[in-house]
This record gives C-alpha cells, structure tokens and sequence, in this order.
C-alpha cells in the first residue's frame, strides 16, 4: 500500500447498534430520542428540508428547546440552501443554535460553493445516543415520496464511541458546553449500556483526516478472505481503492459491487461506467439497483467487518467533503448488513461480459478518456488552497462575531472547525460598527 499509510482506528468495546431501512424507521426512531431529551441535542445534516419530514422535525426541538433542551443544528449551505427563512426563525426564536456550513457571502444571492461540502449526517442526544448513515432530514427517503424516494440506511449507536462522535460535533458549535449534560457527563466515560459491538468513529476533513474513511476500505479489503460486499450510491474510486478491489477479485474473494441504476444525478452512472470494464474483467460482479435511487453507503468485508456512514466512493466525498463513518467489527451486525445488501442485489441488474461487448467503440473511448481525466481530478483540485470554511449562525438581521471553539484541544484535533461564527443580533446594536466593537 505505498503512499497510503495503514488506517489506525480508534475502536471501542461494548457498543449497542441498531439498524434502520429508510425514513420510514430511522425518523421515528430519531424524533423519539429527540422527544425524550433531558440535557442536549446535536445534529449534523447536509439537507434539511421545510416538508413534512422538516415540520415534525422542528415541533420537536422547539418542543425540546422549550423544555430546557440545549439544541444546536448545523446544515451546509449548498445541501440545505432552500431551506426558508422562517423556518430558521421558528427554532432560532425558541433558543435552537442554528448554524449554516460554508454561507455564501452575503452580497451574493446565488447557490454557494459546491466542493468541500459538510456532507455528514449525524445527531447526538444526552451523550448516550448517536445517529449516523446517510439519510438527510427530508421527505424524499422515505417510500410515499414516490418513484424518486430513495434507498438508504442508518444506524443509531449507544456505548463509548457516542463520545468520539459527540467530540466532533460539539467542536462546530462554540456554544457546545460539557456543563449542558450536567450529572450524566460521568456517562460518557461509563455509558450505562453495553453491546456486543467494537466500534470506530472515523471522520474526514481537508487538514488532519484527509483519508482515512479511504484507509479503512483499502486495509480491509487487503485483508479480505472471501467476500467484500459494497452498497454506494456514488462511485468513482481511488487508482488505491480500484485496484484493491481488483486484486482482492483475482485472489479469489467474491466482490459485489451495487451501484445506482436509476439515479437522482444522471451523471454519477456515467461517471461508475467508466470503471466497469476494469471491474468486469477482474471478475468483480456489479449490478446496478432498478428500484429507485440507491443512496446507501454501507459495505461489509468477510463475517465482522462493516462500515455504514455519509461517505461515498467518489471524489468529492474521498477528497473533499466532510465525512463521518462508524467500522463496525460485530457478526450479528454483518450479518443484518448482508441480508439488506442481498435484498439489493436481487432487485438489480448483473453487469456481464456481454453487456460490454454490445457497447459501441465510442462509448468505449469515452469512458476510457473521462476514467483518466476524472482519476487526476482529487490530485489537481488539491492544488487549490483549501479554504477554510466559516459556520455562521442565522437569526434575523444579524451579524456575526468571530471566534474558535473554546476548548483548545478540540480547536487542534478538527481545525476546520476554527472560523464557527456567532450570531449577534443586529437590533441589540444602535449602529453596526457597535457590533464590529464586541469581535
């Protein structure tokens, strides 16, 4: 594995982790915990939506706020950007910490920034509770959304790795305060329930973890013995991840790679079926799923190794976005992971031999030359100063202070986190250079 050092998670024994297909489970399950909160509430969401999924979501938080609840969302800009003004207002005005990744200036009225997205999905209540996989906090995963309602998984974790997930997300928000959980903060040393399950909490950002969501895949599948089974809804690996994947193929190991077949981005298949020819002839079985758009991101590697979170495997999440996955080292877990990447497979099409065969020579060429353009594309786009993105806080006519999260190890550990901004009200202040006085 020249140039990619080993991945070295930090694995925790005695986690509890429970599956969940859909929205139709995970939201319900979700909106409980949030209905139970006695101390604190963290989300992290790439989309947040103002439709049904969004309403019931917002009832409860005010409802949790209103209670004494500390509450603080943090949604990308790109991901959330239609996201209405008066829905921010309703929880901003019961004391929820609202925060928008990465805003666009504010003389600029367009869409922001595509690249170097806050793609996470995760939430963390009480320190017990964590959420994580790739189900954004909207209508269109679950079922009745219709024909585009999309596939898609999540998890809810109980056990010591809740810590190293609340750690990330308490270092987004500088008004995060241990002092919130008050008698329970002994519990997320000692947490009260224990699983069957060692876990790790793995995260990628542009400064201290750029690879090692990548790391962990490429390690475990160097070390499969008889299957690696991936579910992904966006993919274009790693010249490292390809031929990982290939060589493990060759050996032996039965690879199944599930990728969308219907999906919501027409241009994520063009981009896969540049790679199907390498895999085909590796001997890797791919299938593409006819449902409904795929959105999963799960994967499992022999009868212990899984890994289920937001990243895919694609440029913008492997070189780019911020991710955060859970590698879960637990049999009965594969096991439910196997039967849902199974269920997949039999409602998808096997790419064969002859699929390729039928292909015309042009198709053949272009795939060939987008594969080689798009290989380079992490290395030339990391030519680019990596900025570092601002989290700003929205309320009604505002400004914002600056400053880093006040615990200084945390500002060490996950430094794009460094330019939070906090929202000051713009009608406390006479004048606007009163508020520049107060930074």
């Amino acid at each position: 594995m020249l140039g990619i050092r080993r991945f070295k998670g930090n694995f925790l024994k005695g986690n509890r982790v429970d599956l969940f297909v859909n929205g139709e489970e995970f939201f319900p399950q979700l909106q409980k915990r949030i209905e139970q909160a006695e101390h604190e509430i963290f989300i992290e969401t790439f989309i947040l939506a103002n439709d049904k999924v969004g309403e019931l979501l917002k009832e409860a938080l005010i409802d949790a706020a209103k209670r004494g609840v500390w509450v603080s969302i943090t949604a990308d800009s790109w991901g959330s950007f239609y996201l209405d003004e008066e829905y921010i207002l309703d929880l901003t005005d019961a004391g929820v910490v609202f925060q928008i990744y990465d805003p666009q200036p504010s003389w600029y009225r367009g869409r922001p920034k595509l690249f170097r997205r806050l793609h996470r999905k995760l939430a963390v209540i009480d320190g017990r509770y964590g959420f994580i996989g790739g189900i954004n906090l909207c209508h269109d995963h679950m079922m009745d959304f219709g024909p585009g309602g999309k596939q898609d998984y999540a998890v809810e974790v109980q056990g010591p790795v809740v810590k190293d997930m609340r750690q990330l997300c308490k270092s987004y928000v500088r008004d995060a305060d241990d002092k919130h959980l008050g008698e329970t903060l002994d519990n997320l040393d000692n947490p009260p329930v224990r699983g069957p399950s060692e876990i790790a909490f793995v995260s990628r950002d542009n400064r201290r973890h750029r690879s090692n969501i990548e790391k962990a895949y490429i390690d475990a599948i160097h070390a499969a013995k008889h299957r690696v089974w991936i579910a992904n809804a966006y993919f274009f690996p790693g010249y490292r991840l390809l031929s990982a994947l290939r060589k493990a193929a060759r050996r032996g190991v039965d690879v199944r790679i599930i990728l969308q077949g219907d999906p919501d981005i027409p241009f994520s298949l063009m981009v896969a079926r540049t790679v199907y020819e390498k895999m085909i002839r590796a001997k890797i079985q791919v299938y593409e799923f006819r449902d409904r758009p795929l959105h999963a991101k799960i994967a499992i590697i022999d009868d212990e190794w899984s890994t289920i979170g937001s990243s895919n495997l694609d440029p913008l999440s492997l070189a780019f976005n911020l991710e955060a996955n859970i590698i879960v080292k637990c049999q009965e877990f594969n096991t439910q992971l196997a039967e849902k990447i199974t269920y997949l497979k039999q409602r998808s099409n096997l790419i064969e031999t002859n699929w390729l065969k039928r292909r015309r020579w042009w198709l053949v060429i272009k795939d060939f030359l987008m594969y080689h353009a798009l290989r380079h594309y992490p290395a030339v786009g990391g030519l680019f100063p990596a900025h570092l993105p601002k989290i700003r806080e929205l309320k009604a006519r505002v400004e914002t202070a600056s400053g880093d999260s006040l615990d200084e190890d945390l500002r060490e550990e996950f430094p794009e986190s460094h330019n939070a901004r906090k929202v000051l009200a713009a009608e406390d202040y006479d004048e606007v250079n009163e508020v520049e006085k107060t930074r």
